[in-house]
């Protein structure tokens, strides 16, 4: 199994998931070409894919869906509430709704062989969710754009081999940044983003001695820099009530406008 992200940050998110058999993409928010060349680096092909799983409505998460999947035919996945909001947005063109697959969070369905399940996030969107994917004895998750976590978000994300998890932004920046109240407010609010002291201690709650990636995701251009989102995390999880160093674990950080290092599973 592979997990590899594309593209991974406040302007946009594209995430792989595959086996040797089911190939996947989780978001869409980059532009077709740039989707493309992640996975020709990959070495893989558009119409290779089984399917596209949608976490949430907003356009760094759809930009590019319109045009890709008119081009590749390839089913979209997403709970009844983010189907209203793509077919509602004004940007990504016609979308052939037979491609369009409904899913429930915690109502596991499969693709290939694939055994996935959806799970509720925080997040100010129409229906969002995460996504846990299993295949074989092996399982990955997608999580990003959580205002906060809890026991339900924590019970979905144990015995993982890989994670993509969200590491936001920095508290100290978001305060001292140039974003208006209201959005820092925003970003910072239980339907916001998690921040990087988040993300460690949700990290402290989930981590196993089978982990074999931990890529931390979906940081603010303005409000975070991978260095720092490292660090953070890092020390939360040395800090923290838990058996592992930071510096031990295989912790990295998802590049914005290229392709990151897949983790091998």
């Amino acid at each position: 199994m592979r997990l590899c992200s594309i593209a991974s940050g406040s302007s946009g998110n594209c995430i792989y998931v595959g086996s040797d058999h089911t190939h996947l993409l989780v978001d869409t928010g980059i532009s077709k070409k740039r989707i493309e060349e992640g996975l020709t680096a990959l070495d893989m092909k558009g119409e290779e894919l089984d399917g596209i799983l949608i976490t949430h409505e907003h356009s760094d998460h759809i930009q590019g869906l319109g045009v890709f999947s008119r081009k590749y035919q390839i089913p979209i996945y997403a709970t009844k509430g983010t189907l209203l909001g793509i077919l509602s947005s004004t940007s990504l063109g016609r979308i052939p709704e037979g491609l369009f697959r409904e899913i429930r969070t915690d109502v596991p369905f499969t693709i290939g062989d694939f055994n996935i399940n959806a799970f509720d996030i925080s997040h100010d969107a129409n229906e969002p969710c995460g996504y846990r994917m299993e295949s074989g004895n092996k399982a990955v998750a997608v999580a990003t754009d959580m205002g906060i976590y809890n026991e339900y978000t924590i019970e979905h994300l144990k015995g993982l081999d890989a994670i993509l998890l969200e590491a936001n932004h920095d508290i100290h920046m978001l305060e001292v940044g140039s974003y208006p109240y209201q959005l820092k407010k925003r970003v910072a609010g239980s339907l916001g983003h998690l921040s990087n002291e988040a993300s460690g201690r949700l990290l402290c709650d989930i981590l196993n001695d089978h982990m074999k990636g931990i890529v931390l995701g979906h940081l603010s251009k303005e409000n975070n820099y991978e260095q720092l989102a490292y660090e953070t995390v890092k020390l939360e999880v040395t800090l923290g009530d838990n058996p592992y160093q930071g510096g031990e674990l295989p912790i990295s950080v998802a590049k914005r406008d290229c392709i990151s290092d897949a983790v091998l599973i």
